[in-house]
């Protein structure tokens, strides 16, 4: 795997929108071709070379490549986003939809990103060192198609509204969230290891969502069903299962219905 590593020589006034500074957009060319591949700043097409001083050169596939992005990336959009392969590292706090519609590859963060990150991702491991902001692994702006599949990790807290129509994949946050987490979920995992403020679940119709810490306040279309001893990652204990939301319709299998779970640790 060859390696390619960007660092920061000019932080962007406005936003800077990094499209093209992921695996795929980077294969098969060397530094002084990547360097002159466009990102917007507002109305305005730049280059990479503009803003990144670029070493290295790309393998002949997005497989083959793997990116190092070094310096003040706050002002930076898209970073990571709609990657299929590689892998990013990227040392710095980040801004909107970084990680977004990736459906394969490696993304590590080792700061926090803003809110909208992770957007309908369908695979990829995309792991975030720090905090996340709102809509984490939710839908885009007006469409109904969250989270797919692949593997989310956040090592601080995550606002609200993530996890939004979420249909796959697998979601975990070690620290806290706050409200409005799951929402409209059909299908897929979701792992709070720390507290969950409010509104966990709403309108859910299938999947699963773990809480090891403190739900503030129960929606009231859930059930409890009994308790039950699980591994949930790497953690054994016992957890009280419920089943909802009551307030949905829900499916029927083989003449039974299809209910999402929560399971809130004892």
């Amino acid at each position: 795997m060859k390696t390619v590593t960007l660092t920061v020589k000019n932080v962007p006034e406005l936003y800077l929108e990094c499209e093209n500074v992921n695996p795929d957009a980077f294969a098969g060319k060397t530094a002084d071709q990547i360097a002159k591949l466009g990102g917007y700043q507002g109305k305005e097409i730049s280059t990479l070379g503009d803003y990144f001083t670029i070493a290295g050169e790309a393998g002949a596939t997005a497989a083959d490549t793997k990116i190092i992005v070094n310096g003040d990336c706050t002002k930076m959009k898209y970073l990571g986003a709609k990657m299929s392969a590689g892998e990013m590292v990227i040392n710095s706090t980040t801004d909107m939809y970084t990680g977004s519609w990736m459906t394969g590859g490696k993304l590590l963060v080792k700061g926090n990103v803003h809110s909208f990150c992770g957007l309908a991702m369908k695979g990829g491991e995309f792991t975030i060192e720090g905090d996340a902001g709102n809509y984490l692994g939710a839908a885009y702006r007006g469409d109904w198609r969250g989270m797919s599949g692949g593997v989310l990790r956040v090592k601080g807290n995550a606002g609200s509204d993530v996890a939004t129509f979420m249909t796959g994949g697998e979601m975990i946050v070690e620290g806290d969230v706050d409200i409005h987490i799951g929402t409209h979920m059909e299908g897929g995992k979701i792992i709070v290891k720390g507290n969950a403020n409010r509104r966990v679940g709403g309108q859910l119709v299938k999947g699963e969502i773990y809480v090891f810490g403190n739900i503030n306040v129960m929606m009231p279309g859930f059930k409890p069903t009994g308790e039950v001893d699980l591994q949930v990652d790497g953690t054994n204990a016992k957890f009280t299962e419920y089943i909802g939301d009551l307030g949905e319709r829900h499916p029927k299998r083989k003449g039974e219905t299809v209910y999402g779970k929560l399971f809130l640790k004892q």
